[in-house]
């Protein structure tokens, strides 16, 4: 079984990546740690922000407004069912 990267798989290496770039570019370079670790965690937010608000997890805005069976709820998630 193979694994292909998605669109969220990447968004999450790239917060990491930018932190730790804004991690050694304070470490190796005249720019303080604090100042750099901030200015690549506003492209962190960046990166999430467009990760929630621009390409939602949702295909279109009438998938909000289904409602779901509770049949169709995974077992682990399902509060009717209790465990014994």
């Amino acid at each position: 079984m193979g694994y292909s990267l998605h669109y969220y798989d990447l968004v999450l290496g790239c917060i990491g990546g930018s932190l730790a770039a804004g991690a050694l570019i304070g470490y190796f370079t005249p720019i303080a740690l604090e100042v750099s670790i901030a200015a690549l965690g506003v492209v962190a937010l960046a990166f999430i922000g467009h990760a929630l608000f621009v390409n939602g997890p949702v295909d279109d805005t009438e998938d909000l407004t289904e409602e779901v069976d509770v049949d169709e709820v995974p077992q682990v998630l399902s509060p009717t069912e209790s465990a014994d």
